[in-house]
């Protein structure tokens, strides 16, 4: 009973020590750390193999056949361990810890899925997905309305689409301008359930329960504070942060899948749909749109009209009633779409922070004529350099300058390292010829061609420049309301031009230079001293040159581990060569009647050789980090 009770506790103990070797012995042979549960399933293996091949023998092990036998274990295991890295390599499989989380996203995910197939079949979609046509006013309908029941994530698709007069007929377009803010709204009980929580009904003088317009994230009710000003009351819909986050993870999941393809890298899908989700969950949490407001207001001019907020919470946001109706349905008026796009203009060129999202349901026409922005719940966000290269980029549109906009365009975008700017200047150029010429308008040719020309180079675009890009394409839907036929490409132009002239003026050109001289002054105090260094160095015979070869982390890493690979290749070679020169030595002393010394060693070269080809081989076939 003792002897039983010492080898049910003593097998464990001996076998947990034998994985932790194990494990230790891959990493220091396949230089990666494998986890304890591969490496016993893999030991288990490989003690079975080892029990059918050594159990039956009746030989009397030697030194020499117990090194063979360890050897070949070892190799099994780590055999088994490579093929399993080179399969499903350590890490691409969570822990269990992390399991359960897993699955209830993935059931989530899949609710989620049948939930928006469900609402296409139910609002007349699912002839269409199965390839049947149908009149274009009714897909149009049944978008709409599929969009909106999908929920926030797809309202704002669908709000994005109802600016792309470009690329969608009027029907669609007009079908999908109702998103923007003509939403059926939440019930007020869950509205004021909401309003109570976060900031109290006892703030209010009256609250109005009809809203004013209702959108995928909140509603608006028209208010009056303890004090009597007349306010408007945005509240979040309830549970619309738990749908979105939903929608967020399926999104960055697909955008992982296209990150894989060829167009899905140059366009760079990851960061466009991590863009879009930071810029949905700023909007989900109104005090970033309170900050944005003061912050576009301390900058703006008058020319456009921005609410002035009383207080807000994460969920409540009150602020200053915009007198006026949204643009849709309004007279057509030229001055003011072009007193919008300069307005916009100078947020993105001169300001550094604009309205990221100005679609016509966020633009009022207000009771004394002017326009109001609504909604700063995405902005956007550039940096001076970028200000800088996007005025260059106007500049070189307006001179019609192909070198000018081919280097703006690589200061926006990250460049290969391989490109051929020649021909990328050539190709702008055809297409500003094409495009950009005399009297021509922005159409959806134009935004395909230059789709195609980034793509074509390589070029990957920042989120930051494609939050730009993105809200000058929706304010060109906005503008083509405002003023059907407005030629963005000539105002814009015009735009450039007054910067320009606004910095040759001779105050402007003072001021340029006074700073620039301040910032080269201090250079130029030490730059005599330097030159009488250099001279004094050259007369004595004492002037070099130092170059650190390999600076670059980077560099260094990729030589040593390709100078690493050789000399393992080289060492696993020559082990191998060795093992079949000994194996082919018939003296030596002998270990067995049938096996002599030389024989034993060439088997235990043999094994060392797979050792490092199996390392080898992991470090080549093993997905990069």
């Amino acid at each position: 009973m003792g002897d039983l009770l010492v080898h049910t506790i003593g097998f464990p103990i001996t076998f947990l020590l034998l994985v932790l070797g194990m494990s230790l012995a891959a990493r220091r042979i396949l230089g990666l750390r494998i986890g304890l549960i591969r490496t016993a399933l893999a030991c288990l293996l490989a003690m079975s193999v080892a029990s059918s091949a050594f159990g039956e023998t009746t030989v009397e092990p030697t030194a020499g056949l117990v090194t063979l036998q360890l050897g070949l274990s070892i190799l099994a295991v780590i055999s088994l361990l490579a093929f399993a890295e080179i399969i499903v390599p350590t890490g691409s499989i969570p822990p269990p810890t992390e399991w359960w989380g897993m699955l209830r996203r993935r059931i989530a995910r899949t609710r989620r899925y049948s939930r928006i197939t469900a609402i296409a079949f139910r609002h007349g979609l699912g002839p269409y997905l199965r390839g049947r046509e149908r009149s274009s006013a009714g897909l149009a309908r049944s978008l709409r309305l599929a969009l909106q029941d999908a929920g926030v994530t797809f309202v704002k698709l669908g709000q994005v689409l109802s600016t792309r007069s470009d690329l969608l007929s009027p029907e669609f377009v007009e079908e999908l301008a109702l998103l923007q803010d003509k939403v059926p709204p939440a019930p007020w009980e869950s509205v004021r359930a909401v309003l109570d929580a976060e900031v109290g009904m006892d703030a209010f003088a009256s609250v109005n329960p009809e809203p004013l317009a209702a959108a995928s994230i909140a509603q608006v009710h028209r208010a009056v504070l303890r004090s009597g000003a007349e306010v408007v009351v945005k509240v979040q819909r309830p549970d619309v942060r738990s749908v979105a986050e939903g929608d967020l993870d399926i999104v960055g999941r697909l955008a992982e899948t296209l990150q894989r393809t060829r167009w899905g890298s140059a366009l760079g899908v990851r960061d466009l749909a991590a863009g879009f989700a930071a810029a949905l969950r700023e909007e989900l949490d109104f005090r970033v749109e309170a900050r944005n407001i003061a912050t576009v207001s301390a900058v703006a001019d008058a020319s456009v009209a921005l609410p002035h907020v009383h207080l807000s919470t994460s969920r409540v946001l009150v602020m200053d009633r915009l007198d006026g109706v949204p643009v849709r349905g309004t007279a057509t008026d030229e001055g003011l779409a072009r007193t919008l796009l300069r307005f916009v203009l100078r947020q993105v060129v001169l300001d550094g922070i604009f309205h990221a999202d100005p679609h016509p349901g966020n633009v009022l026409l207000l009771s004394d004529g002017r326009l109001g922005l609504l909604d700063f719940g995405s902005v956007g966000r550039i940096d001076s350099a970028l200000r800088a290269a996007l005025q260059r980029l106007l500049l070189a549109i307006d001179r019609s300058d192909p070198a000018a906009l081919t280097d703006a365009l690589l200061e926006l975008t990250s460049r290969p390292e391989d490109i051929d700017e020649q021909r990328l200047e050539r190709s702008l150029g055809q297409f500003m010829a094409r495009h950009l010429g005399a009297g021509m308008r922005p159409d959806v040719e134009m935004f395909g061609d230059l789709f195609l020309i980034v793509s074509r180079f390589g070029l990957s675009v920042p989120p930051e420049v494609a939050a730009v890009f993105r809200a000058l394409a929706t304010l060109e839907g906005t503008l083509s309301v405002l003023s059907p036929g407005f030629n963005v490409v000539v105002e814009s132009r015009a735009f450039a031009a007054e910067q320009i002239s606004e910095r040759l003026t001779p105050e402007s050109v003072q001021r340029t230079l006074t700073e620039e001289l301040q910032a080269v002054l201090p250079m130029l105090r030490r730059l005599p001293r330097r030159v009488d260094r250099i001279t004094g160095a050259v007369e004595q015979g004492r002037l070099s040159m130092s170059m650190r070869l390999f600076a670059d982390e980077r560099d260094r890493a990729y030589v040593t581990g390709l100078l690493h690979q050789v000399m393992l290749t080289v060492l696993g070679a020559t082990a191998g060569v060795m093992a079949v020169l000994l194996l082919g030595s018939p003296g030596g002393p002998r270990v067995l009647p049938d096996v002599g010394l030389y024989q034993v060693l060439g088997y235990n070269l043999l094994i060392i050789s797979v050792l490092l080809g199996l390392r080898v081989v992991v470090a080549v076939f093993r997905p990069r980090a």
